[in-house]
């Protein structure tokens, strides 16, 4: 149900089986541990504060969210007595968006009846901030893109970076804003990583994270391209409709199968935010099926 590495002495991260390889991890210190994220379901984050409260026997002081999406965020209540750390667009969404989600979302699914959205109580806008843990430093800077309120979380001395949703297999913009994103993936290559534990998917090693930026920065081109092109006919969503993920350098089977879906989300909601309007199509009437939900969906 849940995958657990040690991606450096006292650092961990976590992935979900479960839904969409979402990750959270661990930095643990001698007397506390922070959490960067929680888990889409309830099971999977209480399977992590199992691991902490039995093979660690520390508590949880901080939790960082990268962001305040639902696969992200809604575990926090899971932790009574943390400090929850965040930008302040976070804690505006999720009591803006996530009270009312999470109350639709209890009436569907009764795994979530005693699950409460618990806003941060430690906010910041711009620039970076600090946090010791033990030996550790965390740094904490927005990066920005898959969402506006996304930061990262860099463990200096091991130099691994909790990059949020702004690191993904594949960059999904639906929630956010191509041009930011490009901005933070070449921010992220200039940090000189070890490890990337992006916020679904596997952990990117250093031999691969120039290639990773590579990719992801082509992808992103590759479909403003594609916008483009469409934009020029009388029905473009009939251009968006052909163009795979495969056309734009990437497998349809990342994130669990899930890419092709979230490709032909990017593809719409990037036209939408170009053109101000919805793409028309030659036939209105064809449903667009929606696979992948983040909190802004539900």
């Amino acid at each position: 149900m849940l995958q657990r590495e040690r991606v450096a002495e006292n650092v961990f991260a976590f992935q979900s089986e479960l839904y969409a390889q979402v990750t959270a991890g661990a930095v643990i210190g001698p007397n506390w541990v922070v959490l960067i994220d929680t888990l889409a379901l309830p099971e999977e984050t209480m399977a992590i504060r199992d691991f902490i409260d039995q093979e660690i026997n520390l508590p949880v002081r901080y939790i960082i969210n990268t962001h305040y999406h639902a696969d992200h965020s809604w575990g926090n209540s899971f932790f009574p007595g943390a400090t929850v750390i965040a930008h302040s667009l976070c804690r505006q969404w999720m009591a803006e968006r996530g009270e009312p989600s999470m109350e639709s979302v209890r009436q569907q699914n009764n795994a979530y009846r005693n699950v409460k959205i618990v806003l941060p109580h430690l906010t910041f806008e711009e620039g970076m901030i600090s946090l010791r843990v033990g030996k550790k430093t965390l740094s904490m800077t927005p990066l920005p893109g898959h969402s506006a309120d996304n930061i990262a979380v860099l463990v200096e001395e091991d130099r691994v970076l909790f990059g949020g949703d702004a690191c993904m297999p594949l960059p999904y913009i639906v929630d956010g804003d191509l041009d930011d994103l490009i901005a933070s993936l070449k921010k992220v290559a200039k940090m000189g990583l070890e490890n990337i534990v992006q916020g679904h998917g596997e952990i990117v090693l250093r031999g691969e994270i120039d290639n990773f930026i590579k990719e992801n920065l082509f992808y992103l081109n590759a479909i403003r391209k594609a916008v483009r092109k469409a934009s020029r006919r009388k029905f473009p969503m009939d251009i968006l409709e052909e163009v795979s993920v495969e056309e734009c350098g990437k497998s349809r089977v990342l994130i669990g199968g899930l890419a092709e879906s979230l490709h032909r989300r990017n593809l719409v909601a990037l036209y939408r935010q170009m053109y101000g309007v919805e793409p028309a199509a030659s036939d209105e009437d064809d449903d667009y099926e929606e696979d992948y939900v983040d909190e802004e969906d539900e």
